[in-house]
C-alpha cells in the first residue's frame, strides 16, 4: 500500500482560495498512491486562531468541494486533513475523508482542543464521536494533533479494529521531539501503523515543525520529512499489523477494570 503525505507550507502571505486550489493540484499529482493525507486545519492554519471565524465554512463548503474533486481525479483515498467548520452557532476541527470516487467516507471533529483556557480550546466545540474507515487493505484511525497525547484514544481507535492511525498536526517547532516521540509510542503500544503529517512554515508566529513521520507496529520509523514543504511517500504492508500482534501478542495481556486502592 502507497501513502502520500503532503506536508503543505501554510504560507500567511497565500490566501485560502489559493491554498486551496494548490493543495487539490497537489493531491493529483499523487495519483497512483493508495492513500493521501494532509495536514490540520491547512486552509487557514492551526495557530491563526484570529482568523477562525471569518474561515469558517460549512462541512459541505469549498474545502469540501475542491478535496472531493481531487479525490476524484486522483482516484485516491483522500484524508483532507481538517477544516474549521461552521454548524450552527459552533465551530469544530473537522477531519474530512474522501474515497476515490469523491464520496464523503467519513468526518471526525477533533476530540481534544488545544489551548488550555483560550485559542481552539474555548473558540471551538469538542468531537464525541471515535473515528475508524475501512479501506480495501486497511482500517484506519482517525485523530488530529493534540489527540496525540492522549493514548486511551488510540487504544479505542485499536479496539474498534484500527490497524493505520492517521493523524493530522499543525505541531510547533518547539516541541518537535514530543511529535516523534509520541508518534512512536501510539505505533508500539497499539502494534499498528502511525501516519503523521504536519505542516511547514510559519503562520500566527509560530514556527511549525513539518517532519510528517511513518511509524511501523514495531516503532520502526519507515520515513520521515524533513522541515519545508515536502511530499513524504512511503509503501508499507498492512498485513504486518496482525502478523505483529501474531508474534507478540501484548494487547492480549491488557488487564482492564482493575479497583482503586482501598
Amino acid at each position: 500500500m502507497r501513502a502520500s503525505l503532503i506536508q503543505i507550507d501554510v504560507d500567511p502571505d497565500e490566501s485560502v482560495n489559493s491554498r486551496r486550489q494548490r493543495a487539490g493540484s497537489l493531491v493529483r499529482e499523487q495519483a497512483g498512491s493508495d492513500l493521501v493525507v494532509l495536514p490540520e486545519l491547512w486552509p487557514v492554519g492551526a495557530f491563526a486562531y484570529q482568523s477562525f471565524e471569518a474561515e469558517a465554512e460549512p462541512l459541505r463548503g469549498p474545502t469540501f468541494e475542491a478535496m472531493a474533486k481531487a479525490a476524484s481525479d486522483a482516484g485516491v483515498w483522500l484524508h483532507a486533513g481538517s477544516i474549521v467548520e461552521r454548524d450552527g452557532g459552533t465551530l469544530y476541527n473537522t477531519t474530512l475523508l474522501f474515497s476515490p470516487d469523491g464520496e464523503l467516507a467519513r468526518s471526525y471533529r477533533k476530540i481534544h482542543r488545544f489551548g488550555f483556557d483560550k485559542g481552539e480550546a474555548v473558540m471551538m466545540g469538542a468531537g464525541e464521536e471515535l473515528a475508524t474507515v475501512a479501506l480495501p487493505d486497511t482500517t484506519l484511525g482517525l485523530a488530529t494533533c493534540y489527540d496525540l497525547r492522549f493514548p486511551e484514544l488510540f487504544r479505542s481507535l485499536a479496539d474498534l479494529g484500527a490497524e493505520t492511525l492517521v493523524v493530522s498536526a499543525g505541531w510547533p517547532e518547539r516541541r518537535r521531539s514530543h511529535w516523534t516521540l509520541l508518534a512512536q509510542a501510539r505505533a508500539v503500544e497499539n502494534q499498528a501503523y502511525v501516519l503523521a503529517c504536519a505542516t511547514a512554515g510559519t503562520h500566527a508566529g509560530v514556527e511549525q515543525c513539518g517532519h510528517s513521520i511513518v511509524v511501523d507496529p514495531w516503532g520502526e520509523v519507515l520515513a520521515e520529512a524533513g522541515a519545508g514543504e515536502e511530499i513524504l511517500v512511503v509503501d508499507f504492508d498492512p498485513a504486518k499489523v496482525g502478523v505483529t500482534r501474531e508474534q507478540f501478542p501484548a494487547l492480549k495481556d491488557r488487564v482492564l477494570g482493575l479497583a482503586p486502592p482501598r
